[in-house]
């Protein structure tokens, strides 16, 4: 059986039944939110791969979140080797499991949009642009060098190719920047931030819901001159 609350020992916070983490990136994770009883981070809960797209979209019943529960209690995290790993890497015939926290030092990536998959580190999608950082090259945002070349920690702007930075500088950059995020050289939104998306990167509410109202703009334009 599962327990319903769980408690870090020293903080005598409540923890996340999912991930059984009482403190996590909330960049990553979400907030946390209690529903009769269960305290669960926003998205371990959209990222549980127990639910489908429609019971996502839909939002959940406490009883859902508890099967969820029971049976991520039955899977190994493949990263930190503990019970309770409610995400299931997307790639057909692939069981790797993880807690959304752990997802980073996992190498794996999580999309924060559309069907919300989630992918381990060996089938993780990665960029496809050609481009490799000059020697001595520095992220554009905390200005320390990044690695000589693409990874799963140093991103490339696949318009410019030209702006590096590290994949927890722009995550933060990307959640705080607003509906201007956009690459820090070249300007570029639209290809940036489809890519930032692609790669697991999450952008603020608000922007996701510009987003959202010019992609079903574009759709009504289509379907008018159709």
């Amino acid at each position: 059986m599962f327990a319903m609350k769980q408690q870090d020992p020293d903080l005598g916070e409540q923890a996340c039944v999912l991930c059984r983490r009482a403190e996590a990136d909330p960049d990553i994770c979400g907030p946390k939110r209690v529903k009769k009883g269960l305290c669960t981070h926003k998205y371990c809960l959209c990222l549980c791969s127990e639910f489908s797209l429609q019971e996502r979209m839909n939002w959940f019943l406490a009883e859902d979140t508890r099967r969820a529960i029971q049976r991520a209690a039955r899977k190994c995290c493949f990263v930190c080797h503990e019970m309770g790993a409610a995400i299931t890497c997307s790639e057909r015939d692939c069981n790797r499991s993880f807690h959304l926290p752990c997802a980073s030092e996992g190498e794996c990536v999580t999309q924060f949009f559309g069907m919300y998959r989630s992918f381990c580190w060996k089938h993780r999608p990665e960029q496809a642009v050609q481009a490799t950082p000059e020697q001595n090259t520095t992220c554009l945002i905390c200005l320390d060098l990044v690695e000589d070349k693409m990874s799963y920690s140093a991103m490339v702007c696949p318009a410019c190719r030209h702006a590096w930075f590290h994949r927890r500088c722009i995550q933060t950059q990307a959640l705080h920047t607003g509906t201007s995020f956009c690459c820090l050289l070249c300007r570029n939104k639209d290809q940036f931030v489809m890519e930032m998306l692609t790669m697991g990167i999450r952008i603020s509410t608000r922007f996701m819901g510009e987003l959202e109202n010019r992609v079903g703009a574009e759709e009504q334009g289509q379907l008018g001159s159709a």
